[in-house]
């Protein structure tokens, strides 16, 4: 059903079976799947592919102009996966040309009022982003990340799989797959070991990922502490999944126990 005060342009592809509401409007090059929702006062623009059975909610602005003073009007994109829920005043824009020409967020997200994905960021599968959360041009978010209310994510950071963001959070320094994160500016606090059993990993692999996480955060020479780590640590995936996120081409530093 499409309320017949809802403005779409003749070149939007909308699919079967998608609901638009009252005074929404959508751009000539949007792209929405089957069995989207769209509630009403939803404005959706630009280069903007949205998948299937998303929910969006009144005023939230998709697709709309990066907010990058480098961002010259070129064509961009924002790709939108399946199954996600983008609550009210959520903002997402698409990509700049000098940072990949695309946005991409992954399934089964949901996105808390007033949050906000910026210019060329990656968002995952399964990411929980809480009221009032700004990710900052160039984030890449991982699989199952929890972000708590009112934290800020700094431009090019990124934040490891399974990891959890206490709430009121200033992320300067990228997070350790599983890792465990809060403060003013963030520290590590330890690993999520709940998300890991709730997860239903081994105990056997937990354990042995918090011995590693131990050695690994040692000292502050963490480069030299994964060297010593011996092959055992190397055929546990938690732990291979932790040393190649460390050892990755990055733009922040690492979040340790002494940021």
């Amino acid at each position: 059903m499409i309320h017949k005060t809802a403005i779409i342009d003749s070149k939007a592809k909308i699919a079967s079976n998608v609901k638009i509401g009252a005074y929404s409007v959508l751009g000539p090059d949007v792209e929405v799947n089957e069995n989207t929702i769209i509630h009403s006062h939803v404005s959706i623009s630009g280069q903007t592919i949205i998948g299937k059975e998303n929910k969006i909610y009144p005023f939230a602005s998709i697709g709309n102009d990066p907010q990058d003073l480098k961002y010259n009007g070129e064509k961009t994109k924002l790709i939108i996966g399946d199954n996600n829920t983008i609550r009210e005043y959520v903002t997402i824009n698409p990509g700049t040309s000098g940072g990949g020409s695309k946005t991409k967020i992954g399934n089964n997200c949901l996105f808390m009022i007033s949050s906000h994905v910026a210019h060329d960021c990656i968002v995952g599968d399964n990411v929980i982003i809480a009221n009032n959360v700004p990710l900052g041009g160039h984030a890449i978010i991982e699989d199952n990340v929890v972000i708590g209310g009112n934290s800020a994510v700094q431009q090019f950071t990124r934040i490891g799989k399974m990891a959890m963001i206490g709430g009121m959070t200033g992320v300067l320094h990228d997070v350790i797959p599983y890792g465990l994160s809060t403060g003013n500016r963030n520290s590590l606090q330890g690993l999520n070991l709940i998300g890991l059993r709730r997860a239903k990993f081994e105990n056997k692999d937990i354990l042995e990922l918090s011995d590693a996480y131990k050695k690994i955060f040692a000292t502050k020479n963490i480069n030299e502490n994964i060297s010593k780590l011996n092959g055992s640590f190397q055929e546990n995936s938690l732990v291979k999944n932790v040393i190649d996120f460390i050892t990755k081409d990055k733009k922040r530093s690492i979040c340790t126990p002494f940021s």
